[in-house]
């Protein structure tokens, strides 16, 4: 009877204490932060699509002349064109960014790139030197039906081609899309 009489102790004890664990004091009430008022020009959907050369889901974008990976760009052929689905139309941009070699520039010499969106000329642009470039230009919103596919083209008026194999490459390309900046 002792050691009933010991474990019904030992287990009242057991039970106090884990009724002493148990409690907690409750944090002090506090005011909600200050609320803020949205941003003025927020887009959560911005209806952009800059096809990075080196995205690995790029080749689903790919119509013609664009070549294989290397690094983060391709070569592009004559005409480099994506197929787009916009989500909008409304202060879209058509984005390039590609780069004139010195290796190609030295036998075509000057250059002229336009740019096209739907199959409308867009611009153009008149390179007569070699290296980096970047343009950016409005697309007007007649030109797009949202939600539906668009083609986006480079074309370059004069391409190199190799005494080797007789590939023709145009420019270097790094990025091309649609963008709502």
């Amino acid at each position: 009877m002792a050691y009933v009489k010991r474990v019904a102790l030992l287990i009242e004890l057991l039970t106090l204490a884990a009724m002493m664990t148990a409690c907690q004091n409750m944090p002090e009430p506090y005011m909600p932060p200050q609320q803020r008022s949205p941003l003025e020009e927020f887009r959560p959907y911005r209806a952009t699509r800059l096809v990075q050369m080196a995205d690995s889901d790029a080749p689903a974008f790919f119509v013609q002349d664009i070549g294989g990976l290397e690094g983060n760009w391709r070569w592009a052929g004559k005409r480099p064109t994506l197929r787009l689905r916009p989500r909008a139309n409304e202060g879209l941009h058509y984005v390039i960014d590609f780069t004139l070699p010195d290796v190609t520039f030295k036998e075509t010499g000057p250059v002229t790139v336009s740019f096209y969106v739907g199959g409308r000329a867009l611009a153009s642009e008149h390179y007569a030197s070699a290296g980096a470039r970047h343009f950016d230009q409005e697309v007007p919103p007649d030109w797009i039906v949202p939600g539906q596919d668009t083609l986006v083209a480079a074309e370059i008026d004069k391409v190199w081609v190799s005494k080797t194999d007789g590939a023709k490459l145009g420019f270097v390309l790094a990025a091309m899309g649609l963008t709502q900046p």
